[in-house]
């Protein structure tokens, strides 16, 4: 009976690991990226979809410095929205 208790346990830490992971998110600022900007990525957590538009368009990169501190940058990217033809 205890093994089953454990178990149930860790499936439900297992299960609500990443809402805890998504609220350490949402309360770090959002930095811009600027052209020369010196960045000390150590580990990408994450990186946003690409919008289909075709032209320029903002996407955030969740990341990880060397001292262990998580940012969100904010930076340009082309969109996928453009054809060849």
């Amino acid at each position: 009976m205890k093994l089953s208790s454990a178990a149930i346990l860790f499936a439900l830490i297992g299960i609500g690991a990443p809402a805890f992971a998504d609220d350490a998110t949402s309360n770090t600022p959002v930095e811009s990226y600027s052209y020369g900007m010196k960045l000390d990525i150590q580990k990408v957590i994450s990186i946003s979809d690409t919008a289909d538009q075709c032209g320029p368009v903002p996407t955030q990169m969740t990341y990880e410095d060397s001292q262990g501190q998580r940012h969100v940058l904010e930076y340009s990217i082309m969109g996928t929205g453009c054809s060849n033809g």
